[in-house]
């Protein structure tokens, strides 16, 4: 499966962003998906997930409230709404995609199971 993620840009500190991850191929609409950054000096870390019916959801304490996952798959897409955007959310955001809910919000094992998109950088000035 390949990912591609887009929406990434230049926003100001509580400002709003919409990223779109976009899959090749049909098998996406049975995976789970997830949402991972890296911010400057950074290990990649978990920010969202979400599995395949959209019925389960997961977040990175620091995001919960104000990011949402979300998902159509009809369009093969998973989407990270970002609100009140902080400085500290300056990052290249990945998308993920695994056959399995487990590990799912775990770099290690997204690694191993799953499948990565390109990241897309968000940059949030303050």
């Amino acid at each position: 499966v390949q990912l591609q993620a887009s929406g990434g840009g230049l926003v100001q500190a509580g400002g709003s962003l919409r990223l779109s991850c976009s899959a090749s191929e049909r098998t996406f609409s049975s995976y789970a998906a997830g949402w991972f950054r890296q911010g400057p000096g950074k290990e990649r870390e978990f920010v969202a997930a979400i599995n395949w019916s959209g019925g389960n959801t997961d977040y990175q304490e620091s995001v919960r409230g104000r990011f949402l996952i979300s998902r159509d798959n009809a369009k093969l897409t998973v989407y990270l709404q970002m609100n009140n955007l902080k400085p500290e959310d300056t990052a290249v955001y990945y998308c993920a995609a695994a056959p399995s809910w487990a590990g799912i919000t775990t770099v290690q094992a997204m690694s191993a199971n799953g499948y990565w998109g390109q990241g897309t950088l968000v940059t949030v000035s303050s």
